[in-house]
């Protein structure tokens, strides 16, 4: 496989992923705010934050309040990581490796490029923003599985399961660390209605039922954490997408770095003791660790196996 072929397809997945990411954080804190209470105020910046763009969205906007908080993370070009950037981007990275994908595939990135570029302007506006965005995850969601059921299981397919699991696993690690900043300011009392926070935060992964199936007592901070970060069988924890990479990249040649390192971030999650770092207030260090832990990752794959090393 050419490395150029490589590339496009590990950032189609990867752009794909954050796409249905951000898609899923805006449905969940929308549907957050509704819950809570008049008197609380809460900040669509958080979800600016959790995408790492800060201090983009500061160069474009002055007020911080919601709807120029969803048009940054859903519709403007020049952020990178907007839902409609990252669709164009995943589209551009299909159509240059049409051979390399069934057929079907191509058709249902370019309905998804298509129903964006329609439906986006109606989409940020409250009354169409869930129908919107539940549409975008779905067909991610479509695309994915036609690429799991219908693609060779074949190195280019490894590509594609790096991407996706190692955008999962990062996004992963910046919800969970939104939360826990939360957590650790004494949000999650009773009184300050911590339990609709982390209903929040497991809705971002479409994790509450399973977490209520697997842990089956109430929410709270240190229990969220810990199932998103260290429940292996769950598909969008931290530890199941950085196994799923490690995995992938182990039938990749010259694979001897890339592994080794991904081996690093898996023993790193499994081995973390959730409530020692929150008793100890380490948990965003932790976090924080691991997320440079997941670039460094990118760095070694990127440095491998691609001809020119860039950034998204």
């Amino acid at each position: 496989m050419l490395s150029r072929v490589a590339e496009r397809l590990y950032w189609m997945a990867r752009y794909l992923e954050r796409a249905e990411n951000n898609a899923r954080m805006i449905m969940a804190f929308n549907a957050l705010s509704m819950d809570m209470p008049r008197e609380t105020r809460l900040s669509w910046k958080d979800l600016v934050a959790v995408t790492g763009m800060g201090e983009l969205f500061d160069q474009h906007y002055q007020r911080e309040d919601e709807r120029n908080c969803v048009k940054f993370l859903m519709a403007d070009n020049y952020n990178p990581s907007s839902i409609a950037s990252c669709i164009m981007a995943a589209r551009e990275n299909v159509r240059t490796t049409r051979d390399q994908v069934p057929t079907d595939a191509w058709e249902v990135i370019n309905e998804l490029y298509r129903y964006t570029v329609d439906n986006l302007e109606q989409g940020i506006g409250k009354r169409a923003r869930h129908e919107f965005l539940n549409e975008i995850v779905g067909r991610c969601q479509m695309l994915n599985g036609l690429l799991a059921g219908c693609m060779s299981h074949d190195a280019g397919y490894d590509f594609i399961r790096v991407g996706r699991n190692l955008e999962r696993a990062d996004m992963g690690t910046r919800q969970i660390e939104v939360g826990a900043l939360q957590f650790l300011d004494g949000w999650d009392g009773t009184e300050s209605y911590g339990g609709l926070l982390w209903t929040s935060v497991l809705r971002n992964q479409s994790a509450f039922q399973m977490y209520r199936h697997n842990v089956r007592r109430g929410v709270s901070g240190p229990l969220v954490i810990r199932f998103l970060l260290q429940n292996e069988p769950f598909p969008r924890s931290v530890l199941h997408s950085l196994t799923e990479v490690a995995g992938a990249l182990s039938r990749l040649p010259l694979n001897e770095i890339p592994v080794r390192t991904a081996l690093q971030a898996v023993r790193h999650v499994r081995e973390g003791d959730v409530e020692a770092l929150i008793r100890k207030e380490e948990v965003i260090l932790f976090l924080e660790k691991l997320q440079l832990e997941i670039g460094e990752l990118h760095d070694d794959i990127a440095k491998t196996w691609f001809p020119v090393y860039e950034t998204a």
